[in-house]
């Protein structure tokens, strides 16, 4: 029997999976620092959402760790590299969120096209402004993806049944679906009417969406991001809506998180969420699941699918 530390909510099904598997089940959710240290001492496995940060200084405090769950899709809290050298395995659940993360892509994609948060917010302040908010249809439009991995093609789906034109940019694919053409990235820009990110927070894309890039936006173009925060540069984004080079935004995810500040906040034309891409019953359910699997894998010795590094 192990013991299993869970430092933030996760579906009840997946902490009975831990225990039908004969472990110890330590739920202690809004630790500090030093509490999360202390709580850590003899824990052989660590099950954590997007808020806790697996620093390598938290790291040396679980002497005892034999993996770490990430319950849901993105590693920034976590630091993989100073868990391989402390031979300690991360896993996530990769699968768990995309379909809600898609849905919620194609929600922000309508609430950007047809001004929904603004227009409900007039009528509940007891104002009838029909003209004021005119959208545009998404029918006949070109929607730019960036990242055409799992959530991306869900996306490009779900944009053919509204009638959109699909073009994309993955330098890594090689097989796309017959409706989609992969274009370079500045041409895919200078195409799009609505443009969505779908890839992971790396040193590489931190920036990606700059006042550079957003030179090569047409007037009428709406951004949406409900992937990772940091891959847009928020300033140049609000810059871009504010001079009039860009009509919009809709981003579901930011820099940093939480936050209640940002330059996008309360401009017209910008849509926010506070990070409900994954925020559905169903996919925290297979979030919560899917990585209790894992843990268990781990702890038994057994090779484990959604391991993201070698112990």
């Amino acid at each position: 029997m192990a013991r299993v530390l869970v430092t933030e909510q996760i579906a009840k099904a997946g902490l009975a999976v831990l225990r039908q598997a004969g472990h110890q089940v330590d739920v202690q959710e809004g630790l500090d620092e030093p509490g999360l240290w202390a709580a850590l001492e003899g824990v052989q496995a660590l099950i954590v959402r997007s808020a806790t940060q697996v620093t390598p200084q938290m790291l040396a405090a679980g002497q005892d760790l034999v993996v770490v769950g990430r319950a849901g899709v993105g590693l920034d809290n976590v630091d993989v590299e100073a868990a391989s050298n402390q031979g300690v395995l991360v896993a996530n659940a990769p699968y768990a969120n995309s379909v809600s993360a898609a849905e919620h892509t194609m929600a922000l994609l309508l609430a950007v096209a047809r001004n929904v948060p603004q227009a409900h917010r007039d009528l509940v302040d007891g104002k009838w402004n029909r003209a004021q908010w005119t959208g545009v249809e998404l029918s006949g439009k070109t929607l730019g993806v960036i990242g055409l991995g799992r959530i991306g093609r869900l996306v490009a789906d779900r944009a053919k049944a509204f009638g959109m034109h699909v073009v994309a940019h993955d330098p890594y694919l090689e097989a796309i679906p017959p409706w989609v053409t992969l274009v370079p990235l500045q041409e895919l820009v200078g195409q799009a009417d609505f443009l969505t990110l779908h890839l992971a927070r790396t040193p590489e894309t931190v920036g990606l969406v700059n006042a550079e890039l957003l030179s090569y936006a047409k007037p009428n173009l709406r951004v949406v991001n409900v992937a990772r925060g940091g891959v847009i540069d928020e300033d140049d984004l609000a810059a871009a809506i504010v001079s009039g080079q860009i009509a919009g935004a809709a981003l579901d995810v930011f820099a940093v998180e939480p936050t209640t500040e940002s330059p996008l906040f309360g401009l017209p034309g910008v849509v926010v969420t506070p990070h409900l891409g994954a925020s559905t019953a169903e996919a925290q359910d297979k979030a919560g699941t899917d990585i209790a699997e894992q843990v268990v894998l781990a702890l038994a010795g057994k090779p484990v699918p959604f391991a993201v590094n070698q112990k």
